[in-house]
Parts: structure tokens; sequence; C-alpha cells
């Protein structure tokens, strides 16, 4: 006879989920040849664990945990994505290691406000601050603003930042593939469930594909970003899409491309690779109307300044 109630026993799974991601070496996801190798997203996992151990030292992961107890339902940024034809996920991102400084425009709530009223189905946000200027903050302020649920887009590698999303605002979360091991990136999708968010796993190859879908991942980001080289292959998502496209409905899968799309004419082929969503930062926040640029984007009219 089980003694523990179902309350006890969600709290001690959750405890020992934490556990396996804090003791669980990061040797599966650092193997050699890949991306995370030396290069950028190592550079990335060390300064998120300095980051998180002084975030840890102001404010405790029982603090953080308790504090998410009682908000207010999430919105459904998977059902956002699912709609007929190709959805837009259009990111406020000011910078990024390879293109630099990319916009000026100093407050992320009029641009998000023209995002919605362009026709985007959802908002990604740069929260890494160092080499991206993004900030956690934005997430609340952009939430106040418009009705899109909002995905939290950073190097998310431990439990700390999973509350962390969820109480700043999130609605879904990026998790890399490169940067987890299969276990891990298991355990993060799970808790990222239990508090009401969506987690978008990246991934960059077949082999990738394949660890993040044993993991109970569904919702799939293809990045066609090499991150080792930072170099743009738009045609890698429709080539791993096509792999799936016939396994799609079955496994329940949702597809977002990412990384290299800037007109109409780019992402209106995707659908029929079995894409549902794209994310476009770079070309909407270079624009002067960002409004205008995700109508655009979404139906080709090159002139349209409504």
């Amino acid at each position: 006879m089980n003694c523990l109630n179902e309350d006890t026993c969600l709290r001690l799974q959750a405890t020992a989920r934490q556990a396996r991601l804090r003791s669980t070496s990061y040797d599966a996801a650092s193997k050699k040849g890949t991306a995370f190798e030396g290069g950028f997203l190592n550079t990335m996992r060390k300064l998120k664990e300095s980051e998180i151990a002084e975030r840890c030292r102001r404010y405790s992961l029982a603090e953080l945990r308790a504090a998410c107890r009682d908000l207010a339902p999430s919105r459904d940024f998977a059902g956002a994505l699912s709609c007929p034809g190709i959805s837009v996920i259009a990111e406020l991102k000011y910078a990024s290691p390879s293109k630099g400084r990319i916009s000026s425009k100093p407050v992320p709530e009029e641009v998000a406000k023209s995002y919605e009223l362009g026709g985007a189905a959802a908002i990604s946000i740069l929260t890494e601050e160092k080499y991206f200027c993004g900030n956690t903050a934005y997430l609340g302020r952009v939430r106040a603003v418009v009705n899109l649920p909002l995905l939290r887009k950073d190097f998310i590698i431990d439990p700390y930042q999973v509350y962390e999303s969820r109480l700043a605002g999130a609605d879904a979360l990026l998790l890399i593939k490169a940067m987890l091991s299969v276990g891990q990136l298991s355990d993060l999708v799970g808790l990222a469930a239990e508090l009401g968010l969506a987690a978008l796993t990246e991934v960059h190859d077949e082999a990738e594909m394949e660890e993040a879908l044993s993991a109970d991942a569904r919702l799939i980001g293809i990045n066609n970003r090499d991150l080792s080289t930072l170099s743009v292959d738009t045609g890698k998502a429709i080539k791993l899409a096509g792999h799936y496209r016939e396994k799609k409905d079955d496994k329940g899968l949702l597809l977002v491309a990412e990384s290299g799309y800037f007109r109409h004419e780019d992402i209106a082929p995707l659908p029929q690779q079995g894409i549902d969503a794209v994310l476009v930062g770079e070309a909407l926040m270079r624009a002067e109307d960002q409004r205008a640029a995700v109508k655009n984007l979404l139906r080709g009219k090159l002139n349209d300044q409504s």
C-alpha cells in the first residue's frame, strides 16, 4: 500500500529530477565533433552556470518554485502555431554574435505590439544579456501589452531557469539539444510541461532530431544555423522536415524553421515540406515598420505599409 499522497509523490519526483539534472555531466552533450565542443555553446554554458549560481544567491530554487504556484494559466504557444499555412514567430532580438548590433529600437513593448498587429502568431524574446543585449524583464513588459504567447529564447540548462521563465512571464522556452543529454532534455521538457510551459527543442541534424524525439520532445525547432561556424543554410530545415513529413501526424510533431528567412518567398514553400512555423528575428528588427514587415512576410505584399 502506498502511504504517500499524490502531492507528496509529485514533489519527490520533481526533487529526483532536479537532482539528476544537477548531477549529470555534460559529457554526453559535448562529445567531440559537435557544435558544443570548445565553441560558442560551450562559452554559453559556462556563462549560464555562472549566472545561475549568482541568481541562486539572491533567490533560491525553493523560493522560485513557491512563487510559481499561483500564477495565471500560460498562453497556448503550440496551439498558436497549429493554424493552416505558415505561422510566424516574430523575435525581439537586439544583437547577435554573428551580426553585432541589429537594432537600437529602445522600447520592446512597441516592437512587440507592432508584431501582433502585423499578424505574428507568437513572439520570441531573447533574454541573454551579454551577447544578444536581451533581458528577462522584457518578458513581463511585453506580456502586459500583447495577447500573444511568448517564447523565452536563451541558453537553458538548469531547472532554475525553467521556474524563472514561468515566473518572468514566458509561455514557452527554448531548449537546445546540442547543450543537453537525452536525459537532461527529457527532464527539462517534463518540468516545463508541469509548469504549463511549452518546450521548443532546437535541433541541427537528424541525429539530434532522433534524440529529441526519444526525450519526448514534440515541438521541434530546426535551426539552419551551424552553431560551430554561425553560417546559415536554409535548405537544412526543408531537408530534415522532409524526412519526418510522413511520420509527422503520427508522432504529433510541430516543426519550426529557424534562421535565414527574410522574404515571403523564403517561407511560402515551407508548409508543403511539413513545416508549421518560422522564427524570424533579424529581418523584422531591421525593418523601419515592424507591423508592415510581418504582414509582408506573411502575404508577400512588398509595398504594403498599412
